[in-house]
């Protein structure tokens, strides 16, 4: 089964792997695929460069590095204007309490997923960072009572 015409099973089960850790080196990998390590390397190389692969991150314990209080703030401008949507668009991009922005359709236009240290802090980012941007009309805050499901995992087509 292929996702796309430039993907085989070979490339899911790369993608699969690298997904579940991405530290494993080509020879782990390779191991893994049933495939040498030469051929697993230039693979590799390829759904980088055409992007199946973005980057490769660390997990950090939010709870470890004292930021564990997550909320969802949903943003709804002041006028939909094309203006208003590229400052809070721009603006997010520099805030490092916000892990995740999505433009939504529905009652909001906007999603964040936020990370601070506690309510109080989270307090304090929404009077002076979100405050800030005049071009917000309201907000609506929603706090993580406890973590479910977590993960970066896409679904891939069944590998084995």
């Amino acid at each position: 089964m292929k996702i796309s015409s430039d993907l085989d099973l070979t490339d899911i089960r790369i993608l699969a792997n690298l997904q579940e850790n991405s530290r494993l080196t080509v020879k782990e990998l390779a191991a893994a695929i049933h495939l040498s390590p030469t051929p697993t390397f230039e693979r590799v190389r390829r759904l980088e460069r055409e992007g199946y692969i973005k980057k490769y991150v660390a997990v950090l314990d939010a709870e470890k590095i004292n930021c564990g209080f997550m909320a969802f703030c949903y943003l709804k401008m002041k006028q939909h204007t094309h203006e208003n949507a590229m400052r809070i668009m721009n603006s997010v991009q520099d805030i490092p309490e916000i892990a995740e922005c999505y433009n939504i359709s529905g009652d909001y236009d906007f999603q964040l997923k936020i990370y601070t240290r506690d309510m109080k802090s989270y307090q304090n980012f929404l009077l002076r960072i979100l405050g800030d941007l005049d071009c917000i009309g309201s907000l609506k805050s929603s706090f993580v009572l406890g973590e479910v499901k977590n993960t970066h995992r896409l679904p891939l087509p069944d590998e084995k």
